[in-house]
């Protein structure tokens, strides 16, 4: 019979091994793990950039409506973002305006203090005005009164309002004093 008391220390590599191959596992899947967060990261800064792309896209390519057409029927408009021009009929409170319209009837513009950081707009103002087609609720009536840019007159009126322009950007075409220097001979307008 052999002896293998002299082999005992030697033969027993099992624990180590063990703890060595755990130890790598560990390592592999923390490796595995990183990978996986730098491929998530960059597919959300792809998704990124193709939301920044497509918003800028969509506002390269906003539709110019005429506010006659606008005005006639703006049921196929809603929700639409477009862009339109016209003179300013009269003001809204400091919510807004109303635009000559070809058919007499002036159509509602909503605009917030972020569209508009130029000069003040006044009546006679030629502007172009790029928003959403909007229906009037009365919820909003509600609020602009809550927030004091409209008066008790202006809700009246802005009451027979069945749809409106909700206004991110108003440009000044032409204002009135540029209109009356035009008219003399000189050049008037940006």
């Amino acid at each position: 019979m052999s002896d293998n008391v002299s082999r005992r220390g030697a033969a027993d590599m099992g624990m180590l091994l063990m703890i060595l191959a755990f130890a790598v596992i560990g390592g592999f899947m923390f490796w595995l793990n990183g990978q996986a967060a730098a491929e998530r990261q960059a597919q959300l800064d792809a998704a990124a950039a193709r939301a920044a792309a497509e918003e800028e896209s969509a506002a390269a390519t906003v539709e110019t409506v005429a506010i006659g057409d606008i005005e006639v029927d703006p049921t196929p408009y809603v929700g639409t973002k477009l862009r339109s021009e016209g003179a300013v009929a009269s003001m809204l409170g400091t919510q807004g305006f109303w635009l000559a319209t070809p058919s007499g009837n002036p159509f509602l513009v909503s605009w917030s203090a972020e569209a508009f950081d130029g000069p003040t707009i006044a009546m006679g103002d030629t502007i172009a005005v790029e928003g959403v087609v909007t229906e009037m609720q009365e919820l909003t009536l509600v609020e602009w009164s809550a927030a004091q840019t409209i008066s008790d007159v202006d809700r009246m009126v802005a009451e027979f309002a069945t749809h409106y322009i909700a206004a991110d950007r108003v440009d000044i075409m032409r204002g009135e004093n540029e209109a009356a220097e035009g008219s003399e001979g000189e050049a008037g307008g940006n």
